[in-house]
C-alpha cells in the first residue's frame, strides 16, 4: 500500500475556518465570513482549495448507534495463517457491515477491527463469522465499555 507523504500550510483564515466547520459542519457560509472577515466567495475559494489538497473532503451527519440499538462497541484482532492471504481477507471482512474500521498494524495481530453490534450475543455471532473466514486462524476481543474521548486533530 503505497501512500503520498504530502502537506499542505494553511493560514490563520483557513484555521478559523476549518474550527468552525469541525465544530459544525452546517454552519452557513456567510456566517463563517462574516465572523472570518472575509467575502463568502473567498470563503468558497479557499474551501476549494483545502478540498483539492486533500485536507478535507465532504461532510457528513453523525448516526448515534445506540438510538439504533447498536449498543455494543468491542475491538477484534484478526491473527490470519499467513500474510498472503490478506487482500482475499480484507475483501470478506469489506462485505461485514458491522466492521467499522480495519486497521493493518504492528505487533501481534495482522488487522485490528473495530466493529459495532447490537449486544453480546450479536457479538458472539459476529466472532464466529469472523473466525469462519478461510485465513484467519483466531481471534482476540476486547468490548468497549464507554468511549471516554473522541476528536479529531486540532487545528
Amino acid at each position: 500500500m503505497k501512500r503520498k507523504s504530502k502537506t499542505i500550510t494553511i493560514d490563520g483564515i483557513d484555521k478559523k475556518i476549518l474550527r468552525t466547520l469541525m465544530a459544525d459542519a452546517r454552519t452557513p457560509i456567510l456566517e463563517i465570513a462574516r465572523n472570518v472577515g472575509i467575502s463568502g466567495a473567498a470563503i468558497h475559494q479557499r474551501l476549494r482549495k483545502l478540498e483539492k489538497s486533500g485536507l478535507i473532503s465532504g461532510s457528513k451527519f453523525i448516526v448515534e448507534p445506540k438510538v439504533l440499538g447498536f449498543n455494543t462497541m468491542a475491538f477484534v484482532g484478526v491473527y490470519f495463517d499467513k500474510a498472503a492471504d490478506a487482500p482475499l481477507i480484507i475483501k470478506l471482512l469489506k462485505r461485514v457491515p458491522e466492521v467499522l474500521e480495519c486497521h493493518y498494524t504492528t505487533g501481534n495481530w495482522n488487522v485490528f477491527l473495530k466493529v459495532l453490534c447490537r449486544n453480546n450475543d450479536h457479538l458472539m455471532q459476529l466472532l464466529n463469522t469472523l473466525q469462519g473466514i478461510t485465513g484467519v486462524a483466531r481471534t482476540e476481543t476486547f468490548i468497549s465499555l464507554d468511549q471516554q474521548i473522541e476528536r479529531q486533530i486540532k487545528i
